[in-house]
């Protein structure tokens, strides 16, 4: 023991003695100071940023020699080798072009963007300053190949390479190497658990397939946020917001936004920061009254417009699925069987049923506006302790981030999310070669609930007396029309008649919203996870994540740049069977996988070979192997004009949804997919998942059914459509790109091609509720109309591809103006009568085209900024309803004033100035325009 001891002080020692300290200074080729370069050791992590006056101190524990490179945006990057210790270093950065940013996480180690292996966008500290958004997560959009979704004002969803929802699962997001997924659903819920702007080091960007470092789910891409080193950002830096949405529907409304940021090093062993944001605002109404069929695929499915039938049941309105037809046996079927009745029980004179006509009518529902009040708000809190033991080429790292908000989230119906709670702890040790973490993700759904079913339980109160009181209501007014002469059978006077029936019933018996009695229903049903009689969301799973990374670089003399790394991930799913089949308790499963990627450069350093491979195992599935292989060539005599290709697969597994959902969205019941949730009990039905995969028939034979009156054959989807229970889906990616500078043109080119094998899918079908598809019993079932739709989780045979490309191009005007240009074309091949219920879910546009147009520096200390998007019109296609969105083109810009003995910059700016509201999918909000001013303070 004594030995040991002796040995590690020795060791201890000899890392103290081999520190290196650096002095130096950034200055550009007219002798002006850099202020926020970067400064890195080579072939590490390690490092710092200059200060205001682009002076630097950088300490690193090696002995020398090594090398030092200095970057930051827009200048070339320079390398200068360290031979002694307190040596200065003095760098001149020519001015160069965004290729020559350092990134990360194309390869987990750090090389030039035009190094890079694959196709990466990138976007940081100068990004957010010169945005033309109030918030830096919706600027993205203006980066090539990226789409952003606008759902609510805090709630936007990043997406790339098409199959885009709100609830982007093929979608990874990253803050800090911290998945920020939500553990139930898989997906992101926007920035809510992301970072304050004042707290962004970098963002990069991976469109497409990358499942070979960063497993199951970076399946169309992944997004990194890199937050700021307490070491190396010290200080207080602040800002605050205001201004304005405006929208046709919402009107005019303010919103706040402030935020802190604070750091500072102890010593050169101990730093700590702390960050707060906080956002309140008025989210946009969602006021889409027009009635969508259920299922239909290939075309946009609007059927009829607002209130053009009495059983009307509109997107956005919650409550008016609450119908007669109600296909349960002894109910009134139509609003003559409720005359009937009435009449027989005495209530309507004899003979008054004959003028009322067996009509569906629907109970008068809820405008989403009336079951929300529209709040949106975001808190983000982030705090880290950083500890260097052993000098900065090692550090442990704990870090809590919290965010909570109110935003709406669409996905099968609208939900409204209130008080939503989202927190990650983390404890990492990481180092110049190496990284070892863990982290938990626990969520808590709040106060949310689902508007659909609030108007669908507020209504189901009361809806006996209502239709009663509609059918007599009508029978009496068509009864004095017919008296004076008047022809109930004309279409105008049945409108006529139609509207004062609902007036009356709706004054007996549809609470009107502020009213007392409308408040106490609205609550009682909002605060009630039983979905047959409320509508709250119950969620409070979580997921534990270990993981870690080594670099074998230095062992090997950095012949090869080897590294090896792994991850387990565990779910614990708990929604009190809200959402899944956990109402007997959680639900616990797990993953892991492992990866190796080697690096290597030949011919002088010109080709740059990489080549990985993943294996993953999930508990429920065979385990999967994802190989990749790049290659990168610089050509030119400065190496300036750099190709590269790249082939790799990319797997992603059902998600927990796919899993174990249990959830009834009114339309249908969603119905998870893993062989323990098939004997499950399912919401408001004695039938289970295994009835709803093994008993059904297809939806589009079901159609087929009842448009020709019974005479065609119902088609049984075993063998038809689902073929087994969901399994992986597996994506074959090739990309191909070139980035260089022509002239004084900056070039960004990529292109790809995926080839999809099973592909995840959700379907549409139809359960006999008492029959057998194997006989006559399921046929008379659905003819009577009892039936179950069910929308279930299965992968579709057909041959499905997509293909694209983006062009982009930079450079600068009258030496100051940086022009930028971009184009991205996106497009599915995919034959739709090969799976007629197939919902591919593509949801992008073919063409888009992004420009942008600023000055840092117009005149001393001004500048300013423009980014213009037009989208070609698309298909969306979900299970909320399918429908073209149109053609839109937006322009948002600002202008900057900075005031440096205040050591702040003042913006004034706006998005879609042209003040055309759009839409990014059907039944969420148009999009107004938004006006803010800012003020930020030491960043």
């Amino acid at each position: 023991m004594k030995t040991i001891f002796q040995f590690l002080l020795l060791f201890f020692c000899a890392i103290s003695f081999s520190q290196t300290t650096i002095t130096g200074a950034v200055v550009d080729d007219n002798n002006q100071p850099i202020p926020g370069a970067n400064i890195i050791v080579v072939g590490t992590s390690s490092g710092t940023v200059t200060d205001f006056d682009g002076n630097f101190i950088l300490n690193y524990n090696q002995i020398v020699p090594f090398k030092v490179q200095a970057s930051s945006v827009g200048f070339e990057s320079m390398t200068i080798e360290v031979t002694e210790n307190n040596q200065i270093l003095n760098f001149i950065l020519n001015e160069g072009t965004s290729l020559d940013e350092i990134v990360i996480s194309a390869s987990r180690t750090p090389e030039s963007i035009r190094e890079s292996p694959v196709t990466i966008e990138r976007f940081d500290i100068k990004d957010i300053q010169y945005a033309s958004s109030p918030d830096f997560y919706s600027s993205l959009e203006n980066l090539k190949g990226v789409d952003v979704n606008k759902g609510s004002l805090t709630f936007n969803a990043v997406n790339t390479r098409g199959f885009a929802t709100f609830s982007n699962t093929r979608f990874v997001q990253l803050v800090d190497g911290m998945d920020n997924s939500l553990p139930g659903l898989n997906f992101a819920l926007g920035n809510i658990l992301g970072l304050s702007e004042l707290d962004i080091s970098s963002v990069e960007i991976l469109p497409g397939a990358s499942s070979a470092l960063y497993g199951a789910n970076a399946f169309n891409g992944i997004l990194f946020m890199t937050s700021k080193d307490p070491f190396t950002h010290q200080g207080v830096s602040a800002y605050v917001k205001t201004g304005l949405t405006v929208q046709d529907e919402a009107g005019d409304n303010q919103f706040h936004d402030f935020g802190f940021r604070a750091a500072h090093a102890f010593s050169d062993k101990f730093a700590a920061k702390a960050s707060f944001s906080y956002l309140r605002g008025t989210d946009w109404f969602a006021s889409d009254n027009n009635q969508y069929t259920l299922g239909a695929v290939g075309t946009a499915d609007i059927i009829s417009s607002f209130r053009s039938d009495p059983a009307h049941d509109g997107l956005n309105i919650y409550g008016d699925e609450v119908a007669l037809a109600a296909n349960e046996t002894g109910q009134p079927q139509n609003l003559n069987e409720v005359a009937q009745f009435l009449e027989a029980n005495g209530i309507l004179p004899t003979g008054a049923s004959g003028l009322v006509p067996a009509v569906n009518v629907a109970r008068t529902g809820y405008k989403e506006s009336d079951l929300t009040d529209y709040k949106a708000e975001s808190i983000k809190a982030y705090f880290t302790l950083n500890y260097r033991p052993f000098g900065n080429n090692t550090e442990i790292i704990w870090s809590s981030k919290i965010g909570k908000g109110s935003s709406i989230y669409q996905g099968s119906n609208r939900y409204a999310i209130k008080d939503f709670a989202l927190q990650q702890h983390k404890l990492e040790f990481r180092g110049d070669n190496f990284f070892l973490r863990g982290y938990t993700t626990i969520e808590n759904a709040g106060n949310s609930y689902d508007m659909r079913f609030t108007g669908i339980n507020m209504n189901k109160v009361g809806a006996s007396e209502w239709f009663g009181a509609y059918a007599a209501a009508y029978a009496q007014g068509a009864g004095q029309i017919a008296g004076s002469g008047g022809n109930i059978n004309d279409l105008a006077i049945q409108t006529q008649i139609h509207n004062g029936a609902r007036t009356f019933a709706d004054n007996l018996y549809t609470p009107q919203p502020g009213t007392p009695e409308f408040i106490a229903l609205f609550n009682k049903v909002t605060n009630d996870p039983d979905i047959t009689t409320g509508s709250k969301l119950v969620d409070e799973s979580k997921m534990d994540i270990a993981e870690g990374n080594y670099n074998f670089r230095d062992l090997l003399n950095n012949v090869i740049d080897l590294q090896i790394g792994g991850q387990y991930r565990q779910y614990s799913l708990n929604s009190s069977g809200s959402v899944f089949t956990d109402y007997d308790g959680s639900i616990d499963y797990n993953e892991y996988g492992a990866y190796l990627q080697g690096i290597k450069k030949l011919m002088d350093d010109r080709l740059k070979i990489t080549a990985s491979i993943r294996y993953d195992k999930n508990e429920f599935f065979d385990g999967s192997y994802s190989p990749r292989l790049s290659l990168v060539y610089a050509a030119g005599e400065n190496k300036q004009h750099n190709f590269r290709a790249s082939l790799q697969t990319g797997f992603r597994n059902p998600d927990t949804q796919a899993l174990f959902i249990g959830f009834d969205v009114g339309r249908a019941i969603l119905v998870g997919s893993a062989p323990d949730n098939l004997d499950r009990k399912l919401p408001n039905t004695t039938l289970t998942g295994r009835d709803a995969y093994f008993n059904a028939y297809t939806l589009s034979s079901v159609q087929g059914f009842a448009a020709s009156g019974g005479t065609t054959s119902l088609v049984p989807v075993n063998g038809n459509g689902i073929t087994s229970l969901a399994k992986q889906e597996k994506v074959t990616a090739f990309d191909v790109g070139y980035r260089g500078k022509i002239e004084f043109i900056t070039v960004d080119l990529n292109a790809y091609f995926n080839t999809y094998d099973n592909f995840s899918a959700q379907k549409f079908i139809v359960t006999p509720k008492s029959g057998s598809v194997n006989d006559a019993s399921g046929v008379i079932d659905v003819a009577t109309g009892n039936f179950q739709v069910f929308n279930v989780y299965t992968n579709s045979s057909a041959d499905i591809s997509s293909y694209g490309g983006v062009i982009g191009l930079s450079t600068k005007i009258a030496r100051e103006f940086n022009l930028g240009f971009n184009y991205t074309y996106s497009e599915l091949d995919f034959d739709q009568s090969t799976d007629p219920d197939f919902s591919a879910g593509f949801n992008t546009p073919k063409h888009k085209v992004k420009v942008s147009l600023g000055n840092p520096e117009l005149f001393k200390n001004f500048g300013f900024n423009v980014n213009a998007r037009w989208s070609d019109k698309y298909f969306w296609q979900a299970t909320i309803a399918n429908a073209i969105i149109s053609a839109r083109t937006v322009v948002d810009a600002q202008i900057n004033y900075s005031v440096p003995s205040m050591k702040s910059t003042f913006k004034i700016g706006g998005t879609n100035l042209g003040g055309k509201e759009y839409q990014s999918a059907v039944g969420s909000p148009f999009i107004g325009s938004q006006y803010f001013v800012s003020w930020i303070i030491n960043n």
